[in-house]
């Protein structure tokens, strides 16, 4: 991760075609997308201050720079504050604090324990690095996390370097990439986390696919959505997901999985609960 900025600016230019920037093309590129004095072009600043950027020198960049820079690539609202979180390593991007007062801890709190107890639906708690904290009953059922040895329940881990991950999720390739893409965010805002570097490092050795999607650079914000998973005794589940960070703890985020009443994933869910007699 020793330039993150230039490699996640680098892979946003290559995506837009010139014709496409309202620029006229000329000469025959060696890679696609924008060249480094097309991006300048359009951000109004010189090309020497872009190339500095671009290669990790450039101090104390301003707003309105990575404003312009952002405008010119065309990047999402989760892309902007992720360029903000790299140009400015130890400096605020947004609003929202992005760890608790006294630092960062995997503790959970008493009451997010109880809410998580609360849940008939199944549920989870992710800390930093895609770290698995905590989980419900039902959340167990479905995800097996009281099967896993306390230092590999991370879901980085288990996605690219188990192998029936696959299977469980036939929809391996969007996981994955979503995954990827909270890592990133996660290294953005903590670039001096080692234990995220050791992950990285550790994922990137072992796993082509985690070196493939981490060289895309995948930055979004999925806060709800779809997983499909086949489970080993439920058999096909359809369920979608909500993510809500929780108060106080901007670093833990609470996962529930839901299915809509009376669906096939409800009806699985039912029984499963009930074979195992827990209480939905």
């Amino acid at each position: 991760m020793h330039n993150d900025l230039g490699d996640f600016l680098r892979s946003r230019r290559s995506r837009i075609r010139p014709e496409d920037a309202g620029l006229r093309e000329y000469g025959r590129r060696r890679v696609p997308g924008l060249r480094r004095e097309e991006v300048a072009q359009l951000a109004g600043v010189s090309v020497d201050y872009y190339i500095r950027l671009e290669q990790g020198r450039g101090k104390h960049v301003s707003d309105a720079v990575l404003d312009a820079v952002a405008r010119a690539l065309r990047l999402t609202d989760p892309e902007r504050l992720h360029l903000y979180a790299l140009a400015r390593p130890h400096g605020t991007v947004d609003a929202r604090p992005t760890t608790a007062p006294g630092g960062y801890t995997d503790a959970i709190r008493p009451g997010a324990r109880l809410v998580l107890d609360a849940l008939t639906a199944p549920a989870f708690i992710l800390g930093r690095r895609m770290d698995v904290l905590a989980w419900n009953a039902m959340g167990d059922l479905v995800s097996g996390f009281s099967r896993v040895p306390v230092a590999e329940r991370n879901q980085a881990r288990y996605l690219f370097l188990e192998p029936l991950a696959p299977s469980f999720y036939p929809d391996w390739e969007t996981v994955a990439a979503e995954t990827v893409a909270y890592l990133r965010r996660d290294a953005g805002l903590h670039p001096d986390d080692p234990a995220l570097t050791a992950l990285v490092a550790e994922l990137s050795a072992r796993s082509e696919g985690f070196r493939r999607h981490w060289a895309a650079h995948p930055i979004k914000e999925k806060t709800f959505g779809r997983k499909l998973i086949q489970h080993p005794e439920a058999g096909p589940l359809e369920l979608g997901y909500e993510t809500l960070t929780l108060p106080g703890d901007p670093d833990q985020l609470l996962v529930v999985y839901t299915a809509p009443p009376e669906s096939p994933a409800a009806r699985a869910l039912a029984a499963l609960a009930d074979r195992h007699a827990v209480t939905v």
